[in-house]
């Protein structure tokens, strides 16, 4: 069975939730016999092979504009699958969901992921917010079947469109650390971030909290790890506040290295403002880390306590749960039950999707 991915930037090596989906869950499904493409942009491919673990990567050039990219990439990527005699293009994210229509038309089954609700991003416009509405609508609408990677997500779904029965709950997954990892010393305690160099991601609000608790002046440090895609005012600011704040930046990091910031830290944080399902989020929860996020809904995981949150923004608050986590000596490492989010799991289920898919087009061509 061949289908086409994309949505994506591209795999491997590429920063965003939906490129560390796409990396871990695509081989997977290889694995187990499909025939898998994956639409790459060619701004962002460091990554010089023709395939990664037997997913074949086709990159493409792709229009660098904030509007446009995602779409006229998307567009590109239904358009060769419908060549290949793809038998069903698999859609991550609701601004390229925006093709589906075209990808029905042109005789293709259409698996959209949602990973999150876009258009509450800041930094859209409300033309882009209006066209991100407009991808969910198609996805719902037209889609063969809907995959969301939160709870909150498909319930969402599910209320706005109660008679489809085809929204399917498959979270991102995790992998679980290696036990030889060895640990990152600073030679101080230390609170880990990572993530995006993006406003909703909310590190800004992060170092003035930092600040504000005073826990510096005991030698605990903040680490930042991440980066923007291509440099903007916000990103630049972070960066000169974080030097003012003697925060340590280190830049996009992953693998070996982001294991090892994870196993030293003595706190993790998430300060966003707007997720889907985090998968920095579950990489903590692997190290077994004490952490304070958000309470947005994606971060409302069935596995964290009610006292790991703060009211989403409130830098005040925040603050003084970082003075009280290191006033008050707790445990350093917490056991989560992470069975859920196994990858293995997540390519079964989503190969059952793809089988149920074959199916109907066997039985519409009998």
């Amino acid at each position: 069975m061949k289908i086409w991915v994309t949505g994506t930037r591209g795999i491997p090596g590429i920063m965003g939730g939906v490129e560390t989906h796409c990396s871990n869950l695509l081989p997977r499904l290889v694995s187990r016999g499909y025939s898998i493409t994956v639409g790459c942009r060619k701004p962002y491919m460091n990554y010089n092979g023709k395939s990664y673990h037997g997913v074949a990567l086709k990159v493409f050039k792709t229009v660098r504009h904030p509007g446009f990219e995602a779409i006229s990439h998307t567009l590109l990527c239904v358009l060769a699958a419908r060549l290949d005699n793809a038998v069903a293009v698999h859609i991550h994210a609701i601004g390229p969901a925006l093709a589906v229509p075209l990808a029905r038309l042109l005789g293709l089954k259409v698996i959209v992921t949602h990973h999150g609700f876009d258009y509450e991003r800041e930094k859209w416009g409300k033309f882009a917010r209006l066209m991100l509405r407009a991808g969910e609508y198609m996805a719902l609408r037209y889609a063969s079947h809907i995959i969301a990677v939160s709870p909150y997500i498909a319930d969402t779904l599910s209320r706005r469109q109660c008679r489809r029965a085809d929204i399917h709950f498959l979270p991102n997954g995790i992998l679980r650390p290696s036990t030889h990892v060895k640990t990152q010393k600073t030679g101080n305690p230390y609170i880990f971030a990572a993530g995006r160099f993006v406003k909703e991601k909310g590190f800004h609000i992060l170092i003035e909290a930092y600040l504000r608790s005073g826990i510096q002046k005991r030698g605990i440090e903040l680490i930042i790890a991440g980066d923007a895609d291509t440099p903007t005012d916000y990103s630049r600011n972070l960066f000169l506040r974080g030097a003012a704040a003697d925060v340590t930046m280190p830049g996009k990091i992953s693998g070996i290295q982001m294991d090892r910031l994870m196993a030293g830290a003595s706190l993790f944080l998430l300060p966003s403002t707007h997720e889907g399902l985090p998968i920095v989020l579950l990489e903590a929860m692997s190290h077994s880390l004490p952490m304070i996020v958000s309470d947005i809904p994606a971060n409302h995981l069935p596995e964290l306590p009610d006292n790991v949150f703060f009211q989403t923004g409130n830098i005040d608050e925040l603050a003084l749960k970082l003075k009280s986590f290191f006033n008050t000596p707790g445990p350093q490492k917490i056991h989560y039950d992470l069975s859920r989010y196994d990858w293995e799991h997540i390519a079964d289920s989503t190969a059952e999707i793809y089988d149920s898919i074959l199916n109907d087009k066997l039985l519409a061509e009998l």
